[in-house]
């Protein structure tokens, strides 16, 4: 077993605090990653709060890992001590179902083993990247390219794969009007890609204050939601809507936003359920579709696009003893555009 440093939550709604705890072995198609970033999702929150319920405590959050390679299984082929390496939202897989096969691994059928609050096939509680290392097999590891930087591309693992694959999946690109609720982890990264895309990108947020960003990011308009005519204004507008706003809020208006047989599409995951009203999608043959994060191979192929395209995240760098206030900050939506903590700040 490997000794290892990190940050818990002891119990839903504790503050965390520092927690040593213990990896399994290096293994023979395992990969031991020294961590140097993790970024902090508003999924990390979700959970350390217990707020979609079925968390796991002790728990230590976080699945947008960097690091570099220091140790690998006799077996491994893929990786090699000193190589940049990342691991996303889950570290395994039944990799039998159909799912898996397909590469489609975020839709095991069996369950994914999720980065951290999963339970490994040993049973094992798993536990993520607040902290000094990790060990995953080799065929859940990313290569991180030489382009990109560390911190800024943490994020990347959840926050841009969950942009970027649906995107890929409904094949949004040149000619299509393209509209993103929220600017923020997820929003941000939705516009940068789709602007790589070449689609039209407006931005839908509650206040103004953004816009410049969004703007500088290659959105060609905003506007804002709390102003009353807003929807009247952008009615029938647009081919796809990414919601990416974690809170709950009114589907049924941003329906209407879309033109005939336009797509909406949630990516973001709000602790309540918000209900849905049958006419918006009956009248115009419209569709409300969701997605998850993507497969080894599509999360590799969206950091291979990011590296070409200078995409990283717009990140805030913080020592892990500062992430109570963080949490904080995320729910007040007072980050530009992701916090990421500095690793070695733990040791």
């Amino acid at each position: 077993m490997i000794p290892t440093k990190g940050y818990a939550a002891m119990a839903a709604k504790a503050p965390l605090e520092p927690f040593s705890f213990e990896r399994r072995a290096v293994g023979p198609h395992d990969v031991l990653i020294v961590i140097s970033h993790c970024g902090i999702c508003h999924s990390d929150i979700h959970q350390a709060r217990n707020e979609w319920g079925g968390s796991l405590f002790p728990m230590v959050p976080g699945h947008e890992i960097v690091g570099v390679v220091s140790q690998v299984g006799q077996a491994v082929t893929r990786f090699r001590s000193g190589d940049r390496a990342g691991v996303g939202c889950f570290v395994d897989s039944c990799r039998s179902c159909a799912a898996c096969r397909e590469g489609e691994e975020q839709y095991c059928e069996d369950g994914l083993v999720l980065t951290y609050s999963g339970r490994d096939r040993s049973g094992a509680v798993t536990q993520g990247g607040y902290s000094t290392q990790i060990v995953v097999d080799e065929r859940y590891v990313l290569r991180m390219p030489k382009g990109l930087s560390p911190a800024g591309a943490a994020p990347l693992l959840c926050a841009g794969i969950t942009t970027y694959s649906p995107l890929r999946e409904w094949g949004v690109g040149k000619y299509h009007k393209l509209a993103v609720v929220g600017l923020g982890g997820l929003g941000h990264m939705a516009v940068k890609i789709a602007k790589a895309l070449g689609t039209e990108v407006t931005v839908l947020s509650t206040s103004g204050r953004k816009r410049a960003d969004a703007l500088r990011w290659g959105a060609s308009e905003f506007a804002v939601t709390s102003q009353p005519d807003t929807f009247k204004k952008l009615a029938r507008r647009f081919d796809f809507i990414l919601d990416t706003v974690s809170a709950p809020h009114d589907y049924n208006a941003y329906l209407n936003l879309l033109r005939t047989d336009g797509t909406l599409i949630l990516v973001g995951a709000p602790e309540k359920a918000w209900p849905l009203e049958p006419f918006p999608l009956i009248l115009h043959r419209r569709r409300i579709a969701g997605s998850l994060i993507g497969g080894i191979k599509e999360t590799q192929e969206m950091l291979d696009f990011c590296a070409e395209h200078r995409i990283e995240s717009d990140v805030e760098v913080i020592p892990i003893r500062q992430v109570n206030e963080a949490y904080d900050r995320v729910v007040r939506g007072d980050v530009r555009y992701r916090f990421v903590i500095d690793l070695s700040s733990l040791a």
